[in-house]
């Protein structure tokens, strides 16, 4: 495990995969009757945004562990496509607003915000190529086979 793998790419997913999860525990809209947070409109955008949030830390937790560069790689496609659908997902719910709700409140944006930085996030670390932070394979030789 080496905290120093982490780079731009990986630093800036995980800081919005915590905005995302943050977003879920704030109101999101204020209606006549009281306010609403992600749980009271629970739905398919939330479960997509808390994806996107879960792929974004699979993203810094591969980044940070592997020795290889397979499996960070690996994550950073899924968490770009998960945080496309993310953003589409926070961009819906605050666009659609349920229960006749009349304000968005902090949740809402801060879950667009949080899914904004996962996309970018991820999209950097997947174009970061620096193959400096990971030691050099040195496979043991093998003998050729009898001819």
């Amino acid at each position: 495990m080496s905290l120093r793998r982490m780079r731009t790419g990986e630093l800036t997913a995980l800081i919005g995969a915590v905005a995302a999860i943050v977003s879920l525990t704030l109101r999101w809209y204020e209606t006549p009757g009281g306010s609403l947070t992600a749980w009271d409109t629970f739905g398919v955008a939330v479960v997509v945004l808390m994806l996107s949030a879960l792929a974004a830390l699979l993203l810094v937790f591969a980044t940070v562990t592997e020795r290889s560069t397979a499996l960070p790689v690996a994550a950073a496609v899924w968490s770009t496509a998960l945080g496309i659908a993310g953003v589409i997902a926070a961009i819906v719910r605050v666009l659609e607003r349920p229960d006749a709700a009349s304000v968005l409140c902090a949740g809402a944006w801060l879950a667009l915000a949080g899914a904004i930085l996962i996309l970018a996030g991820s999209w950097q670390s997947m174009r970061d190529e620096r193959t400096g932070l990971y030691p050099p394979a040195t496979p043991e030789p093998r003998e050729p086979p009898p001819a």
